[in-house]
Protein backbone atom coordinates (compact mmCIF):
# COMPACT_ATOMS: atom_id res chain seq x y z
CA UNK A 1 0.00 0.00 0.00
CA UNK A 2 1.74 3.11 -1.08
CA UNK A 3 1.70 6.00 1.59
CA UNK A 4 -0.44 8.99 0.96
CA UNK A 5 0.41 12.19 -0.35
CA UNK A 6 -0.27 15.43 1.34
CA UNK A 7 0.13 18.45 -0.42
CA UNK A 8 -0.60 21.79 1.14
CA UNK A 9 -2.31 24.64 -0.89
CA UNK A 10 -0.53 27.83 -0.77
CA UNK A 11 -3.92 29.89 -1.38
CA UNK A 12 -4.60 29.25 2.14
CA UNK A 13 -1.05 30.43 2.86
CA UNK A 14 0.15 33.93 3.39
CA UNK A 15 1.06 35.77 0.36
CA UNK A 16 3.04 38.41 2.05
CA UNK A 17 5.75 35.01 4.02
CA UNK A 18 5.27 32.15 0.83
CA UNK A 19 9.04 31.43 1.43
CA UNK A 20 8.08 30.95 5.20
CA UNK A 21 4.57 29.20 4.94
CA UNK A 22 6.86 26.92 2.89
CA UNK A 23 9.26 26.18 4.88
CA UNK A 24 6.93 25.28 7.67
CA UNK A 25 6.03 22.29 6.14
CA UNK A 26 9.65 21.16 4.87
CA UNK A 27 10.88 20.57 7.72
CA UNK A 28 12.53 16.59 7.74
CA UNK A 29 10.43 14.18 9.07
CA UNK A 30 6.83 12.94 9.06
CA UNK A 31 6.12 16.54 9.16
CA UNK A 32 7.13 17.19 5.27
CA UNK A 33 5.05 17.89 2.76
CA UNK A 34 5.23 15.40 0.18
CA UNK A 35 4.48 18.53 -2.93
CA UNK A 36 3.07 22.22 -2.27
CA UNK A 37 0.28 22.48 -4.51
CA UNK A 38 -0.29 25.98 -6.39
CA UNK A 39 -3.45 27.34 -7.50
CA UNK A 40 -2.94 29.27 -10.50
CA UNK A 41 -5.72 31.36 -11.36
CA UNK A 42 -6.77 33.66 -14.02
CA UNK A 43 -10.52 35.58 -13.68
CA UNK A 44 -11.49 33.72 -16.85
CA UNK A 45 -11.59 30.74 -16.49
CA UNK A 46 -12.36 31.06 -12.63
CA UNK A 47 -13.91 34.01 -11.38
CA UNK A 48 -10.72 34.85 -9.16
CA UNK A 49 -7.41 35.89 -9.49
CA UNK A 50 -3.97 34.58 -7.74
CA UNK A 51 -0.32 33.93 -8.91
CA UNK A 52 1.21 33.08 -12.08
CA UNK A 53 4.57 32.29 -13.18
CA UNK A 54 7.01 34.54 -12.29
CA UNK A 55 5.67 33.96 -8.66
CA UNK A 56 6.19 29.83 -9.01
CA UNK A 57 9.46 30.85 -10.87
CA UNK A 58 10.59 32.52 -7.84
CA UNK A 59 9.12 29.75 -5.47
CA UNK A 60 11.43 27.11 -7.18
CA UNK A 61 13.88 29.15 -6.08
CA UNK A 62 13.20 28.95 -2.24
CA UNK A 63 11.90 25.43 -1.82
CA UNK A 64 13.16 22.00 -2.96
CA UNK A 65 9.90 20.58 -2.25
CA UNK A 66 8.01 19.50 -5.43
CA UNK A 67 5.77 22.44 -7.29
CA UNK A 68 2.37 20.81 -7.78
CA UNK A 69 0.87 23.64 -10.36
CA UNK A 70 -2.92 23.52 -10.91
CA UNK A 71 -3.72 25.77 -13.68
CA UNK A 72 -7.15 26.72 -13.73
CA UNK A 73 -6.87 29.48 -16.50
CA UNK A 74 -8.10 29.48 -20.12
CA UNK A 75 -5.80 28.36 -23.15
CA UNK A 76 -3.38 26.21 -21.00
CA UNK A 77 -2.48 24.45 -24.19
CA UNK A 78 -0.04 28.24 -24.76
CA UNK A 79 0.40 28.70 -21.05
CA UNK A 80 1.03 25.70 -19.15
CA UNK A 81 4.51 24.96 -20.90
CA UNK A 82 6.30 27.65 -19.05
CA UNK A 83 5.50 26.19 -15.80
CA UNK A 84 6.81 22.59 -16.76
CA UNK A 85 9.68 24.63 -18.31
CA UNK A 86 10.54 26.31 -15.38
CA UNK A 87 10.93 23.18 -13.04
CA UNK A 88 7.23 22.50 -11.99
CA UNK A 89 7.18 18.72 -10.51
CA UNK A 90 3.61 18.51 -11.61
CA UNK A 91 1.57 20.61 -14.02
CA UNK A 92 -2.05 20.10 -13.93
CA UNK A 93 -4.99 21.63 -16.83
CA UNK A 94 -8.25 21.57 -16.99
CA UNK A 95 -10.31 19.09 -19.24
CA UNK A 96 -13.04 21.54 -19.29
CA UNK A 97 -10.30 23.82 -20.51
CA UNK A 98 -7.85 22.06 -23.00
CA UNK A 99 -7.89 22.42 -26.42
CA UNK A 100 -6.15 18.85 -27.41
CA UNK A 101 -5.48 17.40 -23.94
CA UNK A 102 -3.12 14.66 -25.65
CA UNK A 103 -0.82 16.84 -27.47
CA UNK A 104 -0.41 19.15 -24.32
CA UNK A 105 0.23 16.05 -21.89
CA UNK A 106 3.24 15.03 -24.08
CA UNK A 107 4.20 18.60 -24.44
CA UNK A 108 4.71 19.04 -20.72
CA UNK A 109 6.19 15.64 -20.40
CA UNK A 110 8.79 17.13 -23.02
CA UNK A 111 9.58 19.65 -21.54
CA UNK A 112 10.20 17.77 -18.06
CA UNK A 113 7.16 17.48 -16.00
CA UNK A 114 4.59 15.15 -15.30
CA UNK A 115 1.36 16.36 -16.77
CA UNK A 116 -1.90 16.61 -14.62
CA UNK A 117 -5.50 16.36 -16.33
CA UNK A 118 -8.21 17.92 -13.64
CA UNK A 119 -11.81 17.68 -13.86
CA UNK A 120 -14.46 19.81 -11.98
CA UNK A 121 -17.42 18.41 -9.55
CA UNK A 122 -19.98 18.27 -12.53
CA UNK A 123 -17.81 17.02 -15.20
CA UNK A 124 -18.11 13.54 -15.81
CA UNK A 125 -15.03 11.27 -16.06
CA UNK A 126 -16.39 8.52 -18.66
CA UNK A 127 -15.67 10.79 -21.32
CA UNK A 128 -11.86 11.60 -20.28
CA UNK A 129 -10.92 7.92 -19.75
CA UNK A 130 -9.08 7.61 -23.22
CA UNK A 131 -7.21 10.82 -22.94
CA UNK A 132 -6.23 9.73 -18.98
CA UNK A 133 -3.55 7.32 -20.39
CA UNK A 134 -1.28 9.93 -21.65
CA UNK A 135 -1.16 11.65 -18.14
CA UNK A 136 0.61 11.14 -14.99
CA UNK A 137 -2.25 12.50 -12.34
CA UNK A 138 -6.02 12.52 -12.49
CA UNK A 139 -7.35 15.89 -10.28
CA UNK A 140 -10.82 15.11 -9.19
CA UNK A 141 -12.17 18.67 -8.19
CA UNK A 142 -14.54 18.43 -4.68
CA UNK A 143 -15.16 21.80 -4.76
CA UNK A 144 -16.11 24.00 -7.35
CA UNK A 145 -12.84 25.71 -8.66
CA UNK A 146 -12.19 29.04 -8.04
CA UNK A 147 -12.09 29.72 -4.15
CA UNK A 148 -11.05 28.21 -1.41
CA UNK A 149 -12.74 27.57 2.08
CA UNK A 150 -15.54 25.56 0.18
CA UNK A 151 -18.01 22.64 1.49
CA UNK A 152 -16.53 19.39 0.25
CA UNK A 153 -18.46 17.12 -2.17
CA UNK A 154 -18.56 13.49 -1.57
CA UNK A 155 -20.69 12.81 -4.45
CA UNK A 156 -17.14 12.86 -6.66
CA UNK A 157 -15.97 10.05 -4.66
CA UNK A 158 -17.91 7.71 -7.18
CA UNK A 159 -15.25 9.04 -9.65
CA UNK A 160 -12.43 8.56 -7.47
CA UNK A 161 -13.56 4.55 -6.93
CA UNK A 162 -13.85 4.72 -10.69
CA UNK A 163 -10.14 5.72 -11.07
CA UNK A 164 -9.00 3.67 -8.58
CA UNK A 165 -10.23 0.86 -10.09
CA UNK A 166 -9.03 1.44 -13.25
CA UNK A 167 -4.95 2.25 -11.78
CA UNK A 168 -5.70 -1.18 -9.72
CA UNK A 169 -6.30 -3.18 -12.78
CA UNK A 170 -3.47 -1.48 -14.91
CA UNK A 171 -5.61 0.87 -17.39
CA UNK A 172 -4.44 3.49 -15.74
CA UNK A 173 -1.39 4.38 -14.62
CA UNK A 174 -1.74 7.37 -12.99
CA UNK A 175 -2.15 9.16 -9.04
CA UNK A 176 -5.44 9.66 -7.91
CA UNK A 177 -5.32 13.26 -6.51
CA UNK A 178 -8.23 15.53 -4.61
CA UNK A 179 -8.51 19.27 -4.31
CA UNK A 180 -11.29 20.74 -2.06
CA UNK A 181 -12.60 20.57 1.43
CA UNK A 182 -10.12 18.31 2.40
CA UNK A 183 -9.72 18.12 6.33
CA UNK A 184 -10.00 15.98 9.62
CA UNK A 185 -13.44 15.35 8.76
CA UNK A 186 -13.25 14.41 5.57
CA UNK A 187 -9.56 12.65 4.36
CA UNK A 188 -10.83 9.49 5.56
CA UNK A 189 -13.89 9.12 3.32
CA UNK A 190 -11.38 9.95 0.20
CA UNK A 191 -8.88 7.86 1.53
CA UNK A 192 -11.47 5.08 1.34
CA UNK A 193 -12.63 5.95 -1.89
CA UNK A 194 -8.67 5.34 -3.05
CA UNK A 195 -7.17 9.00 -3.29
CA UNK A 196 -3.30 9.15 -3.16
CA UNK A 197 -2.89 12.74 -3.16
CA UNK A 198 -4.60 14.73 -0.91
CA UNK A 199 -4.22 18.81 -1.33
CA UNK A 200 -5.55 20.93 1.64
CA UNK A 201 -5.66 23.99 2.37
CA UNK A 202 -6.87 25.91 6.14
CA UNK A 203 -6.29 22.54 7.32
CA UNK A 204 -3.29 23.30 6.72
CA UNK A 205 -2.25 26.61 7.44
CA UNK A 206 -5.42 27.23 9.14
CA UNK A 207 -3.61 25.34 11.99
CA UNK A 208 -1.06 26.16 15.00
CA UNK A 209 1.94 23.95 13.16
CA UNK A 210 1.04 23.73 9.28
CA UNK A 211 3.85 20.66 9.37
CA UNK A 212 1.92 18.64 12.67
CA UNK A 213 -1.02 19.25 10.49
CA UNK A 214 0.55 17.79 7.44
CA UNK A 215 1.35 15.02 10.13
CA UNK A 216 -1.88 13.84 11.31
CA UNK A 217 -3.66 14.48 7.87
CA UNK A 218 -0.85 11.74 6.38
CA UNK A 219 -1.30 9.46 9.54
CA UNK A 220 -5.44 9.72 9.50
CA UNK A 221 -5.58 8.76 5.11
CA UNK A 222 -2.99 5.91 5.66
CA UNK A 223 -5.82 4.39 8.09
CA UNK A 224 -7.98 4.12 5.52
CA UNK A 225 -6.33 3.98 2.64
CA UNK A 226 -7.44 1.47 -0.19
CA UNK A 227 -5.11 0.46 -2.92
Amino acid sequence: MAVPLIAPSILSADFARLGEEIAAVARPGDTRADWVHVDVMDAHFVPNLTLGLPVVQSLLKSTDLPLDCHLMIDDPDRWAIGYAEAGAYNVTVHAEAAHDPVKLAKNLRAAGAKAGLSIKPGTPLEPHLDTLKHYDTLLVMSVEPGFGGQSFIADVLEKVRTARRLVDTGHLKLVVEIDGGINADTIEQAAEAGVDCFVAGSAVYGAEDPGRAVAALREQAARLRVG
